[in-house]
């Protein structure tokens, strides 16, 4: 997704809604990557793209509140990879498709930890999906009959 956009955006480097998808993309990735630093560099590729987005289109509400959002970005990073967010997108390291002895003894409190975080980030998807509909009804409002 990212070389495609790369690739619209170099086509049309004004492109408003191609710099927001772009600025979701770098946040999508950095919040993927468990390396804080490296999460960093893909957080203030999309803090740019953001900025841009809003230079371009400054009446765009979604546009803003993603530029907003994109400061604390990288502390609810650090916050999910602490909680152990990336051991379970990504697995336990060096599992060989079984299940681990340490994982089989936690039960409970690991199944309570994962419910709440996949609430959260269910209800987080929800929110942005909102603000995004909601941002682009407003954006294709038919104008009103000439009187």
């Amino acid at each position: 997704a990212i070389s495609k956009l790369d690739e619209a955006l170099s086509i049309d480097p004004k492109k408003h809604d191609a710099l927001w998808c772009m600025g979701n993309a770098q946040t999508s990735y950095a919040f993927l990557t468990p390396d804080n630093d490296e999460a960093k560099g893909y957080f203030d590729s999309a803090y740019d793209y953001f900025q841009q987005a809003v230079t371009e289109d400054p009446g765009n509400e979604l546009y803003r509140k993603s530029f907003e959002v994109a400061t604390k970005a990288p502390e609810l990073h650090s916050e999910l990879h602490k909680q152990g967010f990336s051991q379970q997108v990504m697995g336990p390291a060096g599992a060989g498709g079984g299940p681990s002895t340490s994982s089989s003894v936690k039960g409970p409190k690991t199944q309570k930890s994962s419910d709440l975080k996949y609430d959260i980030f269910g209800w987080v998807i929800l929110a942005v999906t909102i603000v995004a509909w909601v941002g682009f009804a407003k954006a294709n409002v038919p104008s009103p009959p000439p009187r």
